[in-house]
């Protein structure tokens, strides 16, 4: 029983804990519907109150029709509900369209979050997302942290953010909607190949799982748990070590250390200046690691959003380039 699945997720992972205010993420789609319903039906259960939170993207001409549809949801579920309004287009550029509809969604949703007062903020990706995500970052180019995929627990900017449904099949989320007989909002353009991820959505999972391994999403998925604790262990030391190097990052103590836990500590170090790993690669870790080994004191390295390394006499130093004011 899907119930049964996503309480004993909840457990594992430790998602919710007695008295919660939780805020679910609706788009209105088949995922964050299935959660709505999912977590109001544990609610007692759970002893957590809930509280709804809708982004209209203005992707489509009718996406007002996702917001009146996920508005009706809550007033029947007498759920309080909080809704936006965000011309993604208009923000992304010359960025990537994805990248910047999850940015100010998550914007959103924090400070939604933060008015209300909730401390969880919980989203509908599933274990077909998973597998997507893991095959994307693979492609593209990925270490263990990537490897971990859509991780069941995270913490962004002072939030939980929680996948109730981390653990689920697509297709057991679609059986559970018909059954409970709700329609979702279906985003038409998830059927194109437009985007990275609905072609390995469309065409890759497919051809995988027909000519290679049909369970290829239970083994990405288990995969990225895997990656998932042996990063976390990982982290667990590496942070320990950053508190016993302080601010100083001593030449001779980083050349001893095992490559792994060097190049964890170099990545921390940067996410704790910029909050994030955003256009932080593989090969800024190898530039920083050769201006460990191989460049003379006084020598810089320049990474993306100011921030710079600089290698004296006995210590490498990460530091946030100020910004002329002229």
């Amino acid at each position: 029983m899907i119930l049964d699945k996503v309480r004993t997720t909840i457990r594992r992972y430790k998602l919710i804990e007695k008295a919660d205010k939780i805020l679910i993420g609706v788009s209105g789609g088949p995922d964050s519907v299935a959660l709505l319903y999912i977590l109001n039906k544990l609610k007692r259960e759970l002893a957590i109150t809930l509280h709804i939170a809708h982004l209209d993207h203005m992707l489509r001409k009718d996406s007002y029709k996702d917001r009146l549809f996920v508005e009706e949801l809550a007033k029947r579920l007498k759920i309080p509900i909080t809704c936006g309004q965000l011309n993604v287009k208009g923000l992304a550029r010359h960025r990537s369209l994805e990248e910047v509809a999850r940015e100010v969604r998550l914007n959103f949703f924090f400070k939604v979050a933060e008015a209300i007062k909730a401390k969880k903020i919980a989203l509908g990706h599933n274990l077909d997302d998973q597998a997507e995500t893991v095959l994307m970052r693979i492609l593209r180019g990925t270490g263990l942290y990537g490897l971990a995929g859509i991780l069941p627990k995270r913490e962004i900017s002072g939030f939980q953010i929680i996948r109730p449904l981390i653990e689920l099949r697509r297709k057991e989320i679609e059986a559970y909607l018909k059954r409970i007989k709700i329609k979702p909002c279906i985003d038409k353009s998830n059927l194109e190949d437009i985007y990275f991820r609905n072609k390995i959505r469309n065409k890759l999972i497919p051809l995988l799982e027909n000519d290679y391994n049909k369970n290829i999403k239970i083994v990405l998925s288990n995969l990225a748990e895997t990656a998932g604790y042996d990063y976390d262990y990982l982290t667990l030391r590496a942070n320990r070590l950053i508190k016993q190097l302080k601010s100083n990052f001593n030449l001779e103590k980083l050349k001893r250390m095992h490559p792994a836990m060097r190049r964890l500590l170099f990545r921390i170090k940067i996410a704790k200046i910029q909050k994030s790993m955003r256009r932080i690669n593989f090969q800024h870790i190898k530039e920083i690691e050769d201006l460990l080994f191989n460049r003379p004191p006084n020598s810089i390295v320049d990474l993306p959003k100011g921030i710079v390394v600089i290698k004296r006499k006995n210590n490498l130093y990460f530091r946030q380039r100020r910004l002329s004011s002229t």
